[in-house]
C-alpha cells in the first residue's frame, strides 16, 4: 500500500500543522485507534495552537461576546481557557473518538489538480464534511464530522457562562465549528499548489 506523500512536519502557510492530510496518494496505511488518537494529539497540542488560541480569545474580549465571563485578565483567562477546550474537544471527537468508534479514516484525502479543476475541487473539500472514507477505503457518511461536532457543542455547555446554555447556542458553536472544518479542508486541497507556486517563484528569483 502506498505510504502517505506529505511530509510529516508539512504546515499550511508554514505554521498550521497538517499532519491529517493525505497528498498525491489515493490509498494511506490504515490507522490504528492509537494512531488517530496520537495524530490529533500532536495536531492540538502544536506550539501554533496557543497565540491563535489566545488571538480568538483577544477578539472575543474585544466584542465582549458572552459577556458571563466578564472584563478583565479574570475574563480574558475564561475566554482562553473556553477557546482551547472548545477546539480540542471538537478536535478529539471528529478525528479521535467518533473515527474509532465508527471505524472510519479522519484524514483529509486531496483531490489534487492532475484530477480536476479548482471549482471541482472546492466543491469535493466542502463535501467531505458529509463524506468520508472507513478504515477499509469504502465512501460513507460522515458521522464522525456531523456527530461529533454536536456532542462537542453540547460538551461546551458545561464551562460556558449559564445564560449561553441554550439550545440555540449549542447549534450555533456546532455550526461554527462545522463551518471552520470545511474552510480547513479548502486550505488542505489548496495549500500543495500554494506550496509549489512559492518554490517556484524562489527558484526564479
Amino acid at each position: 500500500m502506498p505510504e502517505q506523500a506529505t511530509p510529516k512536519d508539512d504546515r499550511i502557510l508554514y505554521t498550521l500543522p497538517n499532519y491529517l492530510t493525505v497528498e498525491n496518494a489515493d490509498q494511506a496505511p490504515k490507522l490504528t485507534a492509537g494512531e488517530k488518537y496520537k495524530l490529533v494529539a500532536k495536531d492540538t497540542f502544536d506550539w501554533i495552537e496557543y497565540p491563535y488560541v489566545a488571538a480568538i480569545a483577544g477578539l472575543s474580549q474585544l466584542q465582549n461576546s458572552e459577556p458571563g465571563y466578564g472584563q478583565g485578565a479574570a475574563g480574558y483567562g475564561k475566554r482562553y481557557g473556553a477557546a482551547f477546550a472548545d477546539t480540542a474537544i471538537s478536535s478529539f471527537m471528529t478525528s479521535a473518538v467518533f473515527p474509532s468508534m465508527l471505524k472510519q479514516d479522519p484524514r483529509y484525502y486531496e483531490m489534487g489538480a492532475s484530477h480536476a479543476g479548482f471549482w471541482r475541487r472546492a466543491g469535493y473539500s466542502v463535501g467531505r464534511i458529509f463524506v468520508t472514507r472507513t478504515d477499509d477505503g469504502r465512501s460513507q457518511f460522515n458521522s464522525s464530522e456531523i456527530a461529533g461536532n454536536l456532542v462537542a457543542a453540547g460538551i461546551s455547555n458545561i464551562y460556558h457562562p449559564a445564560e449561553d446554555r441554550t439550545l440555540a447556542n449549542t447549534l450555533s458553536v456546532w455550526g461554527t465549528q462545522t463551518m471552520w472544518d470545511a474552510a480547513a479542508n479548502e486550505m488542505k486541497e489548496f495549500w500543495p499548489d500554494m506550496r509549489r507556486w512559492i518554490s517556484k517563484k524562489k527558484s526564479k528569483d
